[in-house]
């Protein structure tokens, strides 16, 4: 084993999605031009053995090599080496939470379905196999047993259906097929009983990606020997750690991850609701960046005019309050909808534990609590939470709230059943109840809370409430999606101080629309009576929209993603209304309705309708390129460690995976005024990163005059000044910069972005301003 070099903590990373079409070597090829950008770091998707074809690598199959596909682990090695001759390191990507449900790949799981609970794997997997006699369902049939039985066919030591193979346990293979299904460890099932019926945690509702029990220590070492050892060896230097959130102990997983990787730079993809702080007790270096995303796309939506925005909204598509009217009470809706349907069999699994603790206990306040009234007052506990869940290492009292409680109990018509609500909450808090049971029912309730938050807001609500696609994002809050400079400064400012290292990204695999098509459509906040207008006239004649919402939708995803293949925009939007689940469904598709929609979308958005919008994006495009800039510049040198998506460092227009997934060309050609900004503050990062690492400082730089409010700007370290302009149309409409003035720092200040221009003492912004919406000043002369 080579001795440990250091590795400090990323300056940059570079985010690239690798897959068959983009293995190892095409990313070693693109290193050249990659560091010429000035990252530090490039960021990989997950590289561990996954599903054949993968385009994303999340259904791990085995931790124990590198993927073949993508060049197996020489080809990771011989990555590495190119990064570190260019002075690249890497970041990995990496998945704890769960395997994919692939017996014919999975060898681990394979294993325990051919040898039950007795096998050394078994302990791997979260399987209740108290349920169902112990068998673990297996939702791969295309109908009720009985209609497909004749599709199931005992081929020696293994059992086939279709493309699935399945493994026999021994001595079974001659038994008659009824009497061979009942003798296995699994049963194949109709693939609709995963609602209700399966007895394996999975990711979310996605019932081809089972859980990993990672908080057993012998789990974690078999599950992260392959990663810790190129750590240790030297071929990556950080982790991101995918879903923390569905891990029963996401306290104690990361403590022992630093341990066993020395402190590496290390973030994780938690969502934070707003307001809400990432534990202090994690010994990481903070999140991916979906808070900071959420900020930077608030400092560019104007308040008022998102207000207007969603009055002509709800005139347009006339939405239900409950079912895309308002916010709050479509994620309420949605939630209660997502309990009883894809989360069903979680919620089962909540009660049954529940109601044999209750019944056991020799505390005479949890007795006499039938299951439904438990299940009642769980669902009302749970479609009340505001963050995602508790953790161990918070007081769980803070996000299972009494408030809560209070609102849960009127659910009951009987008051003394209501007080099943409070046994709930203390049994959920840890004050009621103790043993493995009572573990497992705190441990339970928070992963169902935290799939339940990601499929009703993510999933759901997201699809449902459309006033402002580009508050409809990861993280975000669309019922209040403006971020005033005051705001943006405060939350900066916390992080420099709090987490200084942490990640920060504005476009990802996950967004569901990129940072220049969100940057677009937040110019609409600037301009709602104009936007009404426009759909009162295209909304005339033609295709009609099958229903409101998904209309004002759609040509509001043609006008943030521009001139697009009229397919891309469809699958978008099939996936849009699917996600809803107010017409169709995944699950439930209605033909008819999809039907619409694709007819719709080709003769309405995409056919000479759209050409309208088209011409008012036209119109509107110096707002659109002072968006899409400033959330750059403010991506690259606010707190945190950048990291940039494949392509975004350039003009990236993205619509919902798999549309941004596509693999992405090197050299990407010619960049523009993105390109140029970019690359300015990543040399300038490279060249000077004291001024943004843990010791730097944050400080809000003020502008004077009558335009004030529309310069956005800061300084770091005393040493580089970032100035932006925000809601630029209404700034337009009001007269422009006139006599505003930014007050700099003392020293001489030269512009970056547009060398041999300098500034001192009282710059007036309209200068600063001239040739581009932004500006990246560093001090020169003290």
């Amino acid at each position: 084993m080579t001795p440990e070099r250091p590795h400090p903590a990323p300056t940059a990373t570079y985010r690239l999605q690798l897959q068959p079409e983009f293995p190892f070597a095409a990313a070693a090829a693109a290193v050249p031009y990659l560091a010429s950008l000035g990252v530090s770091h490039l960021h990989l998707s997950p590289v561990l053995e996954a599903v054949p074809g993968s385009t994303h690598g999340y259904d791990v199959v085995d931790h124990a090599r590198v993927r073949e596909e993508l060049g197996g682990e020489e080809g990771l090695r011989a990555l590495a080496r190119t990064a570190r001759e260019h002075g690249l390191g890497l970041v990995v990507d990496i998945v704890p939470n769960h395997m994919a449900m692939s017996p014919r790949h999975n060898r681990a799981l394979w294993e325990v379905l051919r040898e039950g609970p007795k096998s050394p794997y078994a302990r791997w997997f979260d399987i209740d196999w108290e349920a169902h006699g112990g068998q673990v369902l297996l939702p791969v049939l295309g109908g009720p047993l009985g209609d497909v039985l004749g599709d199931l066919r005992p081929d020696g030591d293994v059992l086939r259906y279709h493309d699935h193979v399945f493994p026999l346990r021994e001595g079974t293979g001659d038994l008659p097929l009824p009497q061979l299904l009942d003798a296995q460890w699994y049963r194949p099932v109709w693939w609709r009983l995963a609602r209700t019926e399966l007895n394996y945690r999975r990711f979310f509702s996605i019932s081809e990606l089972i859980g990993v029990r990672v908080e057993d220590p012998e789990v974690f070492e078999a599950t992260h020997a392959t990663v810790l050892r190129l750590l240790h060896e030297g071929v990556i230097d950080g982790l991101r750690v995918d879903h923390p959130d569905g891990l029963a102990d996401p306290d104690g997983y990361l403590r022992r991850l630093h341990e066993a990787t020395g402190g590496r730079w290390t973030v994780v993809e938690k969502i934070l609701a707003d307001d809400e702080e990432l534990p202090g007790s994690w010994p990481v270096a903070g999140t991916t960046g979906y808070d900071a995303l959420r900020h930077v796309d608030g400092l560019f939506t104007d308040p008022e005019g998102h207000g207007e925005l969603v009055g002509h909204y709800r005139r347009f598509a006339a939405p239900q309050t409950d079912r895309g009217g308002d916010w709050a009470a479509t994620v309420r809706r949605a939630a209660y909808k997502v309990l009883t349907h894809e989360l069903a069999t979680e919620l089962d699994r909540l009660v049954r534990v529940a109601h044999r603790l209750c019944a056991g206990s020799p505390d005479p306040r949890l007795r006499d609590r039938a299951p439904w009234a438990l299940r009642t007052a769980f669902q009302e506990l749970l479609v009340r939470l505001e963050v995602y869940r508790p953790y161990a290492s918070q007081d769980a009292a803070q996000v299972v709230t009494e408030e809560a409680a209070q609102e849960a109990r009127p659910a009951f018509a009987v008051p003394e059943e209501a007080g099943v609500v409070a046994v709930v909450r203390d049994l959920v808090l840890g004050r009621a109840g103790d043993g493995p049971d009572a573990a497992e029912l705190r441990t339970r309730f928070a992963q169902t809370a935290s799939a339940l938050r990601a499929k009703s807001v993510e999933d759901t609500a997201f699809y449902r409430y459309v006033p402002l696609l580009s508050a409809t994002e990861v993280g975000g809050e669309p019922g209040r999606p403006a971020v005033s400079p005051a705001r943006f400064h405060a939350y900066c400012a916390r992080v420099q101080r709090d987490w200084p290292l942490t990640g920060t990204v504005v476009s990802t695999h996950d967004t569901k629309r990129s940072a220049d098509v969100r940057a677009a459509l937040a110019v609409l906040t600037e301009c709602p009576e104009r936007w009404a207008d426009l759909l009162a006239e295209v909304a005339q004649g033609g295709e009609a929209a099958p229903d409101g919402q998904l209309a004002w939708a759609a040509w509001q995803t043609v006008f943030g993603l521009g001139p697009a293949d009229a397919g891309r925009v469809r699958e978008a939007l099939l996936k849009h209304v699917r996600e809803a689940g107010m017409y169709t469904s995944w699950t439930e598709q209605e033909p008819p309705y999809e039907e619409a929609v694709a007819r719709f979308v080709t003769a309405g958005p995409c056919g000479a309708p759209g050409e309208r919008v088209a011409a008012l994006r036209a119109g509107l495009e110096p707002h659109i390129r002072a968006n899409v800039l400033g959330t750059a510049l403010v991506h690259l040198t606010m707190p945190g460690v950048p990291d940039l998506y494949q392509g975004t460092e350039g003009e990236y227009r993205a619509l919902v995976d798999p549309d941004n997934r596509r693999p992405a060309a090197f050299p990407p050609g010619d960049t523009g005024e993105k390109g140029a900004v970019t690359r300015a503050a990543l040399a300038l990062r490279a060249r000077r990163p004291e001024l943004f690492g843990a010791s730097a400082t944050y400080e809000p730089l003020a502008a004077e005059g009558p335009a004030a409010g529309h310069c956005a700007a800061y300084v770091r370290s005393g040493e580089v000044v970032t100035v932006v302009t925000r809601l630029s149309l209404k700034l337009a409409q009001a007269g422009g910069w006139r006599d505003t003035a930014l007050p700099l720092p003392p020293g001489r200040w030269t512009d970056l972005l547009a060398p041999g221009r300098e500034y001192t003492g009282h710059a007036r912004v309209a200068d600063v301003l001239e040739r581009l919406p932004v500006a990246l000043l560093e001090r020169v002369e003290a």
